[in-house]
């Protein structure tokens, strides 16, 4: 079956203490491992303020994570689980494998039409420099 790989940015009331943000981590890690997905990466991008209103927040703590798996139902259940958290106030999932797959395919044509130019054959070296004038003047002397 073949990988998929998804963004997920999640953020979370900013009055929020670390421990409470690292239990929501932790109940996201669980779900994924449990439907035999991984996650790639974590990070915490603090609080930084929102476009718009969310439930009268005006700021939130951002978190994003990385997610590899086979199976979609990862995804479904990772999600099912936040909306269940009090303190998360919006939540976005993304498929990055489609793009991921059209930046390879562009980068193998570039590589094809690269392969068939011909090879530019190298400039002849530059002729050595002048001896500066200071240089000539104690020459003739």
């Amino acid at each position: 079956m073949e990988e998929r790989y998804y963004d997920l940015v999640f953020i979370v009331r900013p009055a929020t203490p670390e421990e409470e943000v690292k239990k929501i981590l932790a109940v996201v890690e669980h779900a994924c491992q449990e439907k035999g997905g991984k996650i790639e990466k974590t990070e915490q991008w603090g609080t930084r303020k929102l476009a718009y209103r969310v439930h009268k927040h005006r700021e939130g703590i951002y978190v994003h994570q990385e997610i590899r798996t086979t199976h979609g139902e990862v995804i479904a259940e990772i999600e099912r689980r936040l909306r269940t958290q009090d303190v998360v106030i919006k939540y976005q999932t993304v498929r990055l494998d489609e793009d991921l797959k059209r930046q390879k395919k562009l980068s193998l044509k570039r590589e094809k039409r690269a392969a068939r130019r011909p090879r530019r054959a190298a400039a002849p070296a530059a002729p050595a420099a002048p001896a500066p004038v200071q240089e000539q003047a104690a020459a003739t002397s």
